[in-house]
């Protein structure tokens, strides 16, 4: 399947399209989409014969795979039949992509696939100039299978890679992509479990959501529990636990066709800009039992977006963390990726959401990553900040992850190097990356993590001393600018 896509990622770099991995990523996330759904349908249907029912196909024939994209004689694909060049254009931009934007109405359950599918298509348009390169990708694509759940499982890994690739292309693409690294460990430790509701905020390719649910649907399976979830538990994973907005619309795209792909056929994603919702009066009952998010920061927001937050500001790091903080149910678990500068910023506006932070909230655990973590669109330092809400915080256990390398583009973040922090945040255990600070040592508000076991030892030396050390270091110039001139004059004689 892996070298499938490979084969079609070179085949769309030749089209005239096509411009960089997010534009054949995006394209072929369409694509495989559609034989996904085909497949899944096929699926349902065999189901229902089964029980003697009758399934109900979402698309009309005319606009199934198996009709339009590669319809079979025999099983072999029926050449008179198959649309290719302009016929093929025509058909996918005139009448394949208006029947799918449709979906998304006003009659439609927005908790239904249908729904999602418009949802999806109505930001999406087919950039493949070429209907003959079009053909290519199709057949490509009609070899695979997505009828069984180990089928389905590769599908969601290479799926990933393809963000991932896309992520790695830097530029605007990097706002789809957090380390998967990163993702696994705060959701390591935020820990969320059947029955919760699990909310990001700027949710772009899905990571953390997507790494919830792995965590909630098959932690119990590495951990040797043989321990099924019940239908009812089922249910409420698929279409009761997932919520989150995207604000740019291919993000949006590739996150709700990620959830689907990964087996959550009604993610509550809704295309919005978070930062739009007024944070006061929030109810209870509107609030999340998990928050797992990495923000968008270093945008500047209007005034007129600042007014619907108590403490105003036109970071948008700051406001991200007052939603967060106010979106969070009593009890609840958040983790999220903040620039060192929150944290050490003092001027009024960062003081008083510290302040607020520290007081309403149990910030129990701050993991300073290392620099480079989201290169290549970012060098931005960042930490992850571990809070609850159940109490206010007391002490702060700070972990400073150190890899045996400095990270690059091609030498990125691992989960190995957080082995040693997730061995003992919980039980606090003080290493030389680890240092645990009382709230009451906290100065104006400054968070940031100083480890003080790396403090830089200082050599006093008196002014006798400093002096020699002049001289000999002078001597030793002029001893390798004789030796320099030396040299230059026995090239001149040659």
């Amino acid at each position: 399947m892996e070298s499938k896509i490979n084969r079609i990622t070179n085949i769309l770099r030749t089209d005239d399209g096509i411009s960089g991995a997010m534009h054949y990523t995006e394209q072929i996330s369409w694509v495989l989409f559609l034989k996904f759904l085909n497949d899944l349908e096929d699926t349902k249907a065999e189901d229902a014969e089964l029980d003697g029912e009758v399934y109900n196909f979402i698309l009309d024939e005319k606009y199934r795979w198996n009709s339009w994209a590669c319809p079979k004689t025999n099983g072999k694909l029926d050449l008179i039949n198959a649309k290719s060049g302009d016929d093929l254009l025509d058909f996918v931009n005139k009448e394949l992509f208006p029947y799918l934007k449709d979906f998304k109405s006003i009659n439609e359950d927005v908790k239904s696939i249908k729904y999602k599918i418009g949802a999806i298509f109505e930001f999406l348009d087919n950039r493949i100039a070429n209907g003959h390169t079009l053909r290519e990708v199709l057949d490509l694509i009609d070899e695979m299978d997505f009828h069984n759940q180990a089928d389905l499982f590769q599908l969601s890994i290479i799926y990933e890679k393809l963000l991932k690739d896309m992520g790695s292309d830097g530029g605007n693409s990097g706002e789809f992509y957090t380390p998967r690294p990163v993702i696994k460990t705060i959701v390591d430790v935020v820990n969320p479990n059947i029955g919760q509701t699990i909310y990001d905020p700027a949710v772009g390719s899905c990571g953390f959501l997507i790494e919830a649910y792995n965590h909630i649907r098959y932690k119990n399976v590495e951990k040797n529990i043989q321990r099924e979830l019940s239908t009812e538990e089922l249910n409420f994973l698929s279409l009761d636990t997932f919520f989150g907005n995207e604000k740019t619309p291919l993000s949006y795209v590739m996150g709700v066709m990620n959830m689907i792909l990964h087996s959550i056929e009604s993610p509550n994603i809704a295309k919005k800009n978070t930062l739009t919702t007024d944070i006061r009066g929030l109810e209870e009952k509107d609030r999340y039992d998990c928050i797992l998010a990495n923000p968008p920061f270093g945008g500047k927001e209007k005034e007129q977006i600042q007014q619907n937050f108590p403490i105003k500001s036109n970071a948008t790091e700051l406001l991200f963390l007052q939603h967060m903080m106010n979106h969070l149910k009593l009890n609840g678990k958040c983790g999220v990726v903040i620039p060192e500068g929150v944290l050490f910023q003092t001027n009024k506006a960062f003081q008083t959401v510290k302040k607020e932070l520290l007081e309403r909230f149990n910030v129990h655990t701050i993991l300073s990553l290392p620099s480079g973590v989201f290169l290549p669109y970012s060098g931005v330092k960042t930490n992850v900040v571990f809070f609850d809400r159940n109490g206010s915080t007391s002490d702060i256990f700070y972990y400073e992850v150190n890899p045996p390398y400095k990270l690059t583009k091609n030498k990125p973040i691992q989960y190995e190097h957080f082995k040693e922090f997730l061995e003992t945040w919980e039980d606090r255990k003080l290493t030389d990356n680890s240092w645990i600070i009382n709230v009451n040592d906290i100065k104006n508000f400054d968070i940031s993590a100083k480890n003080p076991n790396n403090i830089e030892v200082i050599e006093h030396k008196s002014p006798i001393e400093l002096v020699e050390n002049i001289k000999d270091n002078n001597n030793e110039i002029n001893s390798l600018m004789d030796e320099i001139e030396a040299i230059l004059i026995g090239k001149n004689i040659e």
